[in-house]
């Protein structure tokens, strides 16, 4: 008979190779799994390296044909092996024209995934490149939101890194550095600034010429992620500066929008008229129009800890559960539907669409900063089951005729963000199994002549030639950090923020040290003051660490409704 230390010294090997600590180890005895259980269970420490030396590659191709063929264009045609820019001979074209502007986007967007990946050298070239040949007096109109995530976020978080004396990430500063970047930032930013001034209510014009300001005749309707969610980027700069003028004009913003919430639901719409301060689209949800509003919210308290910011993040967390949330009470436990957020009418709150769309799976994540972790683990869940049915996410997803209503996927991070975030959490083997099925997906299906390509279409699987830079600045970076379990960044977790667009800031005690003149805030709305220890989220359980974050029956349930093999 096998003696109890010899069972013990079993298991013990068993956890050290990877395959389970030695508690989870054990419960294999005590609670029998079945086959979903053994599946996601554990990941071999091997696998685990060589999935982060594939998403390295990953990158690298991606990065490196970018530079070889595309540079200094804004974006790489992964196809045709081509560089992208602005469509000068169509000003219309806002799907190209509202992101790209003659700046090499995608390398200075990529900055700190360079640093992340331990690439110092090629960091200190690219900063070099950047501050050499990059200019923003340039005759594009843009849009303020994707150039205030893309490019202003990139520039301060390259800067903060080349500033921080730990040296986390090597030696990232060029021996000539004077602080350019912030500069560059700054010129930046302040190009913004009309967006506001010729506004008639405080919420930002959607776009601007860099060089002339708002066009004449421009477009005055914004979504309200576009115009609420600047207050990150902008409030550290204001603080790098010493220039309140750029957090002012953001935390206004905020206020207005916060102003016009529905009076009887609490809900925001997703479309507002800059001008009249009037409602366009009245759809309520937590995917695009509206998803980083409610992030920036909560991450702008994390990193400046103004009380008023987390104030509106809980009060607006309560009525999306309120009013967007159906399906079982409880995620892992009951029975019913499995729970899902629909997009509902501001006005009554009743259901608007019966599509959720790609950039909802973003939500997850802001749920684990939010802590309300049993509700994160649901949200990805169903994601999970979507990517596992086409291999991506497609745009739109009709969760009642279980199909795509908008069919293409090009490259998002969102769903990869949020498994990154929930392994930080849990450090469930799960979600290392969903990044596999991730990176084995982007490899075989997006992967073209000289990058990775947009899909088309999930149902037949064709390509455009089209590679958007946030497949470099967030999707490799979160799916390499999530293998990469000794980075920087997740050793030192504490000391680290991610912002929409997957640059990271420091969680520095001299960021929540400026708190500028009250007169300044004498704008329309006053400073709320309310209580901001009001959240109530659900923790998981200690004890199912090392068991399916989902319970089983509900994991099965869902991949069963979705005819997706686990």
């Amino acid at each position: 008979m096998v003696s109890l230390l010899s069972l013990y010294v079993v298991l013990s090997y068993i956890a050290f190779q990877g395959f389970y600590t030695t508690e989870s180890a054990f419960n294999i005895f005590r609670y029998p799994l079945n086959k979903v259980e053994r599946k996601y269970g554990s990941l071999p420490e091997n696998e685990r390296l060589r999935l982060k030396k594939d998403t390295k590659e990953m990158f690298y191709f991606g990065y490196d044909s970018y530079m070889k063929y595309a540079y200094p264009k804004d974006e790489l045609n992964p196809i045709y092996c081509r560089g992208r820019g602005p469509d000068h001979d169509n000003p219309s074209n806002i799907n190209i024209n509202d992101i790209l502007g003659d700046y090499s986007l995608t390398l200075i967007d990529a900055l700190d995934t360079l640093a992340i990946l331990g690439d110092a050298g090629e960091f200190r070239k690219a900063v070099q490149l950047v501050i050499e040949n990059v200019s923003f007096d340039k005759n594009s109109t843009v849009q303020v939101f994707e150039a205030n995530i893309r490019l202003l976020g990139a520039l301060l978080s390259a800067h903060l890194l080349i500033q921080d004396e730990s040296r986390p990430f090597g030696q990232l500063e060029p021996d000539w550095y004077d602080g350019e970047l912030l500069e560059m930032a700054a010129d930046l930013a302040s190009r913004f600034l009309p967006a506001f001034h010729t506004s008639k209510t405080g919420l930002p014009h959607p776009r601007v010429n860099l060089r002339e300001g708002v066009p004449k005749g421009s477009r005055t309707d914004t979504c309200t992620a576009g115009a609420g969610s600047l207050l990150v980027e902008f409030g550290v700069l204001s603080r790098l500066i010493g220039d309140p003028t750029y957090e002012l004009s953001a935390r206004r913003a905020n206020r207005v929008l916060w102003k016009l919430r529905h009076n009887k639901t609490g809900l925001l719409g997703n479309v507002v008229d800059v001008n009249t301060g009037q409602w366009v689209g009245e759809l309520s949800g937590v995917g695009a129009g509206l998803d980083s509003f409610y992030e920036y919210l909560l991450k702008a308290y994390i990193l400046f800890g103004h009380p008023e910011d987390y104030s509106m993040f809980n009060e607006t967390y309560a009525v999306i559960k309120q009013y967007m949330r159906r399906g079982r009470p409880n995620c892992n436990s009951g029975s019913g539907d499995h729970p899902l957020y629909v997009n509902v009418d501001m006005k009554s709150g009743g259901t608007q669409t019966t599509w959720i769309d790609s950039l909802q799976a973003a939500f997850a994540g802001v749920q684990v900063l939010a802590g309300d972790m049993e509700e994160a683990i649901c949200t990805h869940a169903l994601y999970y089951t979507i990517w596992k049915k086409y291999g991506v996410l497609p745009e739109r997803f009709n969760w009642q005729r279980l199909s795509p209503d908008v069919s293409f996927y090009p490259l998002r991070p969102e769903f990869v963000e949020s498994t990154y975030l929930l392994y930080q959490a849990t450090k469930n083997p799960f979600y290392l199994h969903v990044g596999r099925d991730i990176l084995t997906s982007l490899n075989q299906l997006t992967r073209a002549q000289c990058g990775y390509a947009t899909v088309h279409s999930v149902l037949d699987m064709t390509l455009e030639d089209r590679m958007e830079s946030f497949f470099l600045s967030e999707t490799c970076k979160y799916l390499y950090l999530l293998f990469d379990i000794d980075n920087p960044v997740n050793q030192n977790s504490d000391r680290y923020m991610f912002t929409t667009e997957g640059h990271i800031l420091p969680l520095a005690p001299w960021l929540r040290q400026h708190h500028w003149d009250k007169s300044h805030f004498s704008l329309s709305d006053p400073i709320l003051h309310t209580n901001v220890s009001q959240a109530s989220c659900a923790a998981i359980n200690e004890e199912r660490i090392h068991g399916l974050p989902l319970k089983s029956q509900y994991l099965e349930q869902i991949s069963v409704s979705m005819g997706v093999e686990l």
